[in-house]
C-alpha cells in the first residue's frame, strides 16, 4: 500500500502510461486519482475499466491556464489534498525535417508538452504546499536526453522538460515538494504506433524492428514499466530524491 492516504491528479489519464499508472495507484492503496484527459471519449472508456473507484473524471487542455487551474480546483475541491500530481499530457506532433514542420504543429507540441507542464507546476504547487507537500512526476523521454532527426518540436519539449523539473525542483523544495521526470525509450502504445507508421507509411513493422534493435533488453517497454517508475516517485520511498532524471529504456541510452 505505497500510497495509502494520498490523492493523485494524473494528467494524459485516459491513454497508455496514464491509465496504467491510474490502476497501479488504486491498486497500491491511492484514496483517490484525477484523471485529467483533452479526449472525452477516452476518458468515458477509463470509466469503464475503472468502474467503483474513486476516480474524478476531467476533461480539461493542459495548453490552457483556465483548463489547468479548473482541474486542479475540481481534484482539490473533491479531495481535500494533493500529493501527487503526474505530468503526463504529451503529444508526438509529425515527423518532418525542420524545414518542412508545420508552425500551427509545432505550436501544438510545445504547448501541450511544455507550457503544460509549467502551468502545472504554476498552479499545483500551492495545492501541493496545502497539503504538506508532495510530489510532482513530469514525463519526459529520452528524447529529452539526445537527439532525433525530424522529430524537432517533440525533441525540443522533452528537452526542455528537464529544465522545468530542475528549477521546479529548486523552487519546490522550501515547501517540500519534490520535482522528478521519467524518461521513457519507446514504448508499445499508440504514441509509438503513430511515430512508426509516419516514419515509414505502410512498413511500421520494420521501424519498429529497427528500434528494438536499438535496446539491450530488446524490446519496447511496456505502460506498467513506466507506472512503476512513477509509483516509486510518488511514494515515501523516494522522498529524498528531487531534481533527478529517472531513465527508463531498457539500456537504449546507454
Amino acid at each position: 500500500m505505497e500510497l495509502k492516504d494520498k490523492f493523485a491528479i494524473i494528467t494524459g489519464g485516459a491513454g497508455g502510461i496514464g491509465l496504467a499508472t491510474a490502476k497501479l495507484f488504486l491498486k497500491e492503496g491511492a484514496d483517490g486519482v484525477a484523471l485529467v484527459d483533452f479526449s472525452q471519449k477516452n476518458l468515458d472508456e477509463a470509466k469503464k475499466e475503472l468502474a467503483g473507484k474513486n476516480v474524478l473524471y476531467i476533461q480539461a487542455d493542459v495548453s490552457k491556464a483556465v483548463d489547468v487551474k479548473r482541474y486542479i480546483d475540481e481534484s482539490l475541491k473533491a479531495f481535500g489534498k494533493i500529493d501527487v500530481l503526474f505530468l503526463n499530457a504529451g503529444v508526438e506532433g509529425v515527423v518532418k525535417p525542420m524545414t518542412d514542420y508545420p508552425e500551427e504543429v509545432f505550436d501544438q507540441v510545445i504547448g501541450v508538452n511544455l507550457k503544460g507542464v509549467w502551468l502545472g507546476m504554476k498552479y499545483g504547487f500551492a495545492a501541493l504546499k496545502q497539503g504538506g507537500g508532495g510530489s510532482v512526476i513530469i514525463t519526459s523521454s529520452v528524447a529529452g536526453l539526445r537527439g532525433f532527426a525530424q522529430l524537432s518540436a517533440y525533441v525540443a519539449s522533452k528537452h526542455a522538460t528537464i529544465g522545468l523539473m530542475r528549477t521546479g525542483a529548486l523552487e519546490g523544495a522550501p515547501d517540500k515538494i519534490r520535482v522528478n521526470s521519467i524518461h521513457p525509450s519507446p514504448v508499445d502504445n499508440r504514441m509509438m504506433r503513430s511515430l512508426e507508421e509516419q516514419m515509414a507509411p505502410g512498413s511500421a513493422a520494420v521501424v519498429k524492428e529497427g528500434f528494438t534493435k536499438m535496446i539491450p533488453l530488446g524490446h519496447y517497454a511496456d505502460n506498467t514499466d513506466i507506472a512503476q517508475m512513477a509509483l516509486f516517485l510518488a511514494s515515501d520511498r523516494s522522498k529524498f530524491i528531487t531534481g533527478s532524471t529517472n531513465v527508463v529504456d531498457g539500456g537504449f541510452t546507454a
